[in-house]
């Protein structure tokens, strides 16, 4: 039989138990952020998420969140990330990779003010890496066209790493011709001529020079080189060009899709925190030239000098540089005839 003051009794306890937060709820599920970048990064990131986490977690007092980084060619991840994969931040070789994405509606304008040193926390450059004892003798970009040097280097239809790579050699032969532009595309077609191992992506040309042991000479990103030589340390070292390119790799928030997410205070604390003191040390840890010249200076070891110049001194920035040089029928179509 049903008996109202018993039942009223047994609601009034539930809803009390609830109110006082004594009834179990569903915890909600922790906040998926994902950094889409670009080959040679893979360890850099790793270390830093496991860092980030414990300083968004502990010393400021948030909530767990679950950080994803995705590697491969900078242009591929970059087309990736226009045509659906959900990045909240992108850190990504070279500036156009990123203008890419903001032309395509997913990144506010003047992305590159956002923050400092144009929106690059660490820099990079490109060197040689070969085989220990240095059996063919490469000492500069005119040794790579002589007809016994075998080369390695990424493609620059799909490598932000190549790109560099290719600018570098450019102004090298731009600088030894005097602008002559018909004998910098010969010396180039040349150079293109020796590649033996045309990959999409640096780590994967790294490991065509590294692992299946083809070629004599890697043109490198200078922090895949200097891991190399930290891994195996008797089985390759560096050469250092006499110039070579100042690598501005670019980070940025993928406004679009934070902002339907929920994680821009994550995101901007995420690419903050590569400028801070613990940020720029791992960087340097994983051999890239953090922007800090204090820290810098520690690692003066591992870091040589050498003369830099930079994209906008030589191309006039990286648009102008990609419709000269990369995109369809400009000068890398020009002189790669494989």
């Amino acid at each position: 039989m049903f008996e109202p003051k018993k039942f009223f009794a047994a609601f009034t306890i539930i809803l009390a138990l609830t109110l006082s937060g004594c009834v179990d709820e569903k915890p909600s599920a922790p906040k998926e952020f994902l950094n889409v970048s670009y080959d040679p990064t893979r360890e850099l990131y790793a270390e830093y998420n496991e860092k980030f986490l414990r300083h968004w977690t502990h010393d400021l007092g948030h909530d767990e969140i679950i950080l994803e980084h995705l590697h491969g060619g900078s242009g591929k991840q970059a087309r990736a990330v226009i045509d659906g994969l959900e990045a909240d931040v992108v850190t990504l070789a070279l500036a156009y990779d990123v203008t890419e994405i903001k032309n395509a509606g997913l990144i506010r304008g003047g992305w590159r003010r956002e923050f400092p040193d144009n929106s690059s926390p660490y820099t990079s450059t490109m060197v040689f890496l070969v085989r220990h004892g240095n059996p063919k003798n490469i000492r500069d970009w005119d040794d790579l066209i002589r007809p016994d040097v075998k080369i390695v280097t990424p493609n620059p239809k799909t490598s932000g790493g190549a790109q560099w790579n290719y600018l570098a050699a450019w102004e090298f032969a731009r600088r030894k011709f005097d602008g002559d532009t018909d004998r910098i595309k010969d010396f180039m077609s040349k150079l293109f001529a020796n590649v033996v191992a045309l990959d999409s992506g640096a780590r994967g040309s790294t490991n065509s020079f590294v692992h299946k042991k083809i070629g004599d000479v890697l043109i490198a990103w200078e922090n895949e080189a200097l891991r190399s030589v930290h891994e195996m340390p008797y089985q390759y070292e560096i050469v250092t060009p006499s110039l070579s390119i100042l690598a501005e790799p670019s980070v940025a928030i993928v406004d679009k899709v934070v902002d339907a997410k929920g994680t821009r205070e994550i995101a901007v604390e995420y690419l903050t925190w590569l400028y801070s003191p613990e940020g720029q040390e791992i960087a340097a840890k994983n051999f890239y030239r953090p922007r800090d010249e204090e820290i810098l200076s520690r690692y003066g070891d591992v870091f040589k000098p050498l003369t830099l110049f930079t994209i906008d001194e030589a191309f006039g920035g990286w648009v102008k540089a990609h419709n000269d040089h990369f995109a369809d029928g400009a000068t890398f179509d020009q002189i790669y005839h494989r």
